[in-house]
């Protein structure tokens, strides 16, 4: 099986410009729905998912493999061989920015550009750095996703989305429903147990940092710690809130997006 075939990978648009779209733990390429059209005629868009999420191959699966962030990193290369992509735009939600920047610090001459939409190198709260969570929050939340799959992602997604962006809480939930719930659970312990502190000083590639004003999921002072700890980036604060402003603000973070790249 192709690398297309095994990450979904699906290529629109009409420009010569390559924009890659990356999607966050618990959803899919679908995600970014509300963003593609406005891209489309004038750049190259490339949509996938990650093994285990969406319409991807899970039999590629093994949690050898996809046991730290590198796998997918790797997913992002082969994607990048197998097109031969050169100066790309890469988008990341949540995850994938962190996933982004390990492609990009791999192989610096792929990428043009990062944009990163609420991404954190670290979840947790450690000494004078506060990543959102304490370890037993997360433990938790592992806990509750053997125990109860569904009621997992039941609260999790109006919690992820905001109280004022409820009606996209239920195509949130409806995604993390459909991943794989064994790979879903390690995809979250590899996700909410990782730590890049360490690599951000190896990013060169120029990177849009996009924080919405209230995320549950990552505090602004971890987006004000990646802009300080990351050279050539730039923080912009939203007015969107919630964790998923590509569904929640889709015309907001398209100028964001059009107005960097």
């Amino acid at each position: 099986m192709s690398v297309m075939e095994r990450n979904n990978v699906k290529i629109v648009g009409e420009g010569t410009q390559v924009i890659m779209f990356g999607h966050g733990f618990g959803c899919s390429q679908e995600m970014w729905q509300y963003i593609v059209p406005a891209f489309e005629k004038d750049y190259r868009i490339i949509l996938f998912d990650y093994i285990g999420s969406g319409h991807s191959d899970a039999h590629f699966y093994t949690s050898e493999r996809y046991s730290s962030l590198q796998g997918y990193a790797q997913d992002v290369l082969d994607i990048v061989e197998e097109l031969q992509l050169e100066e790309l735009i890469f988008v990341g939600h949540s995850i994938s920015g962190m996933i982004g920047m390990l492609a990009a610090i791999a192989k610096p001459q792929q990428f043009s550009k990062l944009i990163m939409v609420g991404p954190s190198p670290c979840y947790i709260n450690e000494g004078d750095y506060q990543g959102g969570f304490e370890k037993s929050d997360i433990e938790e939340l592992l806990t509750m996703m053997e125990m109860n799959f569904t009621g997992w992602a039941s609260y999790l997604a109006p919690v992820a989305m905001h109280e004022e962006n409820k009606h996209h809480a239920a195509t949130l939930e409806d995604s993390f429903v459909s991943t794989n719930p064994r790979i879903a659970r390690e995809f979250a312990e590899v996700t909410f147990f990782a730590d890049y502190r360490h690599r951000l000083h190896e990013l060169q590639t120029p990177t849009l940092l996009l924080q919405c004003a209230e995320d549950s999921i990552v505090p602004l002072n971890v987006g004000v710690y990646l802009q300080e700890h990351i050279k050539n980036s730039e923080l912009q604060v939203m007015e969107a809130k919630g964790h998923y402003p590509h569904m929640s603000h889709p015309i907001e973070t398209i100028e964001k997006i059009k107005a960097y790249i």
